[in-house]
């Protein structure tokens, strides 16, 4: 073989080269380095990625949807829509106009497309401006979802790969339907379906193929081709999505042609997310969520909020505190009411009325507003004493007394001698309560009421008794509704599921019952206060067939008036009154009143249920102990013929239409202020007149009384000025009727407002 010298000279100089002075070393070095730092970059990137799990993301960042019972929506927070359609409601031709649009080539690529990014630039460069985008939707998904709006190399890096795994993790119609539901569209619109509504105020599958286009075309710059703000540019844009469409055989000519000469009109609407319902429930849902979520998820992430209220029962608790305001309210001086309505076997609630107008003022007053509760609180003294073993029938004397300083006082200034404590309760008189309250004692009674729902403090005060403790109408309410379980009391609350991005439950309620108070002082307190609607101050409660129990109550002056009554299956409160404190001149029957409006049409359609049946009251043996308070000092006084409660009287100051009655009435008001001598921290400014409410009636089992005197019953905590003696000096009877002339309208008709 014949070896050309050069070659060999070349060969020889090779050999005795270094390593470092070969090309070739150079070649591969540069490519292993850059293959190295390639995967070194993607290795970088992946981990400021969200992980796997997180890919399925459905919502933005820093969004907060709370929804109803029945998943319509209550509110929305954040940069979302209202509607989340899937992908099969959206019509074909809108979704087709957005990958014309966007994305031609969105069923071929894996996330990120050279070959479109080349043929956007050719296209851009030719028409000396920006007509076609750069990015795939995938890539805009991932960017809508995960990353910020900053135009840097890196974040677009990141998005090419984001994009990649997204591909990887969900299908072409997992992406499109996401896409759809969260582009930005202006106008505060985001999605098809709030654009549709935002610009034309219809749905999607009633826009034209001209209004299909003109939405797909807002997608690259919102505030540029707005058809409201530039209908020009709107109309170029739509004209140029249409042309694609017709290039990619989307539509034909004819239709490309039709739609170009399509004006364009619009009917603007705002976007549906900006509307809010039940405001004050959802206000009080957002304070509730700090509870069961943390603060760093709570500002990141996109929750959905699944709750208990039933938008139904809302509206029929809206209208009929609305109804009572409107009418009651200007001529009993009340300005505000409130209603919550739970179901007391789990808890829930199912309906809030917080006040007049949220718009107004926020302030709740079911959750915030702290109130005398007046005689409602006597449920739990009298619950106290029965579960200490008493009968309903032990007798007390309703006779002048004073205990220690302090002399509670029964509206009517009158005594009735010797009386059991279920006619006590049905009449609400007020010394039998404060004797109760001492023969059983503080600690057991706030006890009690602790463990059935009262969360407030309460102090142990003789007045107590006649409700001088402050408390909120929403765990007043839920107290009461552990007589409706038979002594179990659960949390109230009002969410049920808390769901993060990607739709996975990461709160659920499990609120257990807890036993508050045994099964037979229960049955038996549900027995006596089912009196008081039937025979007592709470007769405008009656639900017809329905076994209603309950109980009123009023405040010093009548500044509140309450009603919180139940049957098995929901207990409901209502608070009427005003914000500043100031008397009224309303009872509490227009609070028991309110409360048959709202669970008249709320109970349609529920199961008719019974309580069950009062225990045997032979043999019963306490399940708490009673703790008898030993006063340092008692005055007793027999009843003398000026105290007797004489029906005469009574019904003399019913009919009084005398000019200085209501002055009279006003200074009768006054004169049972108590100064709580046992109490060392009971300060001037704290003190509280206890306003007693008392009933004229005779409970039928009470051996005194009498069909003719029973039929005269009126609510003593009601009893009203004489100028209002036209709704409130009717006589009434546990059926509602009436035995006054047919001339003369019946109790329920003189409370009822007109419509």
């Amino acid at each position: 073989m014949k070896i050309f010298p050069s070659r060999m000279k070349a060969n020889q100089a090779t050999r005795g080269k270094p390593l470092y002075r070969r090309i070739w070393f150079w070649a591969g070095l540069g490519v292993g380095g850059g293959i190295a730092a390639f995967i070194y970059g993607i290795n970088l990137i992946d981990r400021t990625l969200p992980d796997q799990a997180q890919l399925n993301a459905v919502v933005r960042e820093q969004t907060l949807t709370i929804k109803a019972a029945d998943g319509s929506i209550l509110q929305q927070q954040g940069e979302t829509a209202r509607e989340q359609l899937k992908l099969e409601q959206i019509p074909d031709n809108l979704k087709k106009a957005f990958i014309a649009s966007e994305d031609r080539r969105f069923k071929q690529h894996n996330g990120f497309d050279p070959q479109g990014i080349a043929r956007a630039g050719l296209n851009n460069l030719r028409s000396q401006g920006v007509v076609e985008g750069a990015s795939t939707i995938t890539q805009q998904l991932a960017r809508i979802l995960f990353l910020k709006q900053e135009q840097t190399i890196w974040r677009k890096l990141k998005e090419i790969r984001l994009a990649q795994k997204m591909e990887n993790e969900l299908t072409k119609d997992q992406i499109l339907e996401r896409y759809l539901n969260l582009v930005y569209l202006g106008g505060g619109a985001y999605g098809v379906a709030d654009a549709s509504w935002v610009y034309f105020s219809k749905t999607p599958d009633q826009l034209s193929l001209a209004e299909m286009a003109t939405i797909a075309g807002l997608a690259p710059a919102p505030s540029l081709y707005a058809p409201d703000k530039n209908p020009e540019a709107a109309k170029r844009r739509r004209d140029l999505v249409l042309q694609r469409m017709q290039e990619d055989k989307i539509i034909t000519p004819e239709q490309r042609q039709a739609a170009v000469q399509e004006p364009l009109t619009l009917k603007t609407s705002l976007p549906k997310r900006v509307q809010v319902e039940s405001p004050y429930f959802t206000s009080y849902i957002q304070k509730e969520l700090p509870k069961y979520v943390s603060a760093n998820v709570l500002k990141s992430e996109g929750l959905v909020v699944e709750t208990t209220l039933n938008p139904t029962w809302q509206k029929v608790a809206e209208e009929a505190v609305a109804k009572t305001l409107r009418n009651q309210g200007r001529w009993e001086s009340f300005k505000q009411g409130a209603m919550v309505a739970i179901d007391p076997r789990n808890g829930e609630i199912k309906a809030m009325v917080g006040g007049k107008d949220f718009g107004k003022n926020q302030f709740n007053r079911v959750t915030q507003a702290q109130r005398q509760p007046g005689s409602t609180f006597k449920g739990f003294v009298y619950a106290t004493a029965i579960a200490s073993g008493k009968s309903p029938y032990d007798s007390y004397e309703d006779a002048p007394f004073v205990v220690d300083g302090y002399e509670p006082k029964n509206y009517s200034e009158k005594f009735h001698g010797s009386m059991n404590m279920r006619d006590a309760l049905t009449r609400s008189v007020n010394i039998i309560a404060v004797k109760v309250l001492i023969d059983v004692g503080f600690t057991p009674t706030i006890k009690l009421a602790h463990d059935m729902g009262i969360k407030s403090e309460l102090k142990p005060t003789y007045s107590l008794a006649l409700g001088s403790n402050e408390v909120n109408l929403l765990e007043l309410t839920s107290a009461y509704g552990s007589f409706a379980t038979q002594g179990l009391h659960t949390e109230p609350h009002g969410i049920t599921r808390i769901l993060n991005r990607q739709g996975k439950v990461i709160w659920s309620a499990n609120f257990k019952p807890q036993r508050a108070l045994d099964p037979d002082s229960a049955a038996i307190m549900t027995w006596m206060l089912r009196n008081v609607v039937e025979e007592g101050t709470g007769a405008a409660a009656q639900l017809g067939n329905r076994q209603v129990a309950g109980k009123t109550g009023t405040s010093d002056e009548a500044r509140d008036l309450w009603f919180i009554g139940y049957i098995p299956q929901m207990v409901t409160g209502v608070w009427l009154g005003n914000d500043d404190n100031h008397p009224t001149d309303g009872s509490s029957g227009s609070a028991a009143y309110t409360w048959h409006e709202f669970m008249e049409k709320a109970a349609e359609g529920m199961p008719v249920e019974k309580f069950p049946k009062r225990p045997n009251l032979e043999g019963r043996k306490g399940t708490i102990k009673a703790q008898t308070i030993k006063p340092k000092q008692v005055l007793n006084r027999s009843i003398s013929s000026d105290d007797n409660d004489s029906e005469g009287e009574k019904e003399t100051a019913r009919n009084s239409n005398s000019e200085d009655s209501g002055s009279s009435r006003r200074r009768k008001r006054r004169s049972y202020s108590q100064e709580e001598q046992q109490s060392s921290d009971y300060t001037p400014r704290r003190r509280r007149r206890d306003r007693t409410e008392e009933s004229s009636s005779n409970n039928s089992s009470s051996e005194s009384s009498s069909p003719q005197r029973r039929s005269r019953r009126v609510e003593s905590d009601s009893s009203p000025t004489p100028q209002r003696s036209r709704r409130s000096s009717s006589p009434a009877n546990s059926s509602g009727s009436s035995d006054s002339s047919s001339s003369q309208p019946s109790w329920r008709d003189k409370l009822r407002p007109s419509n």
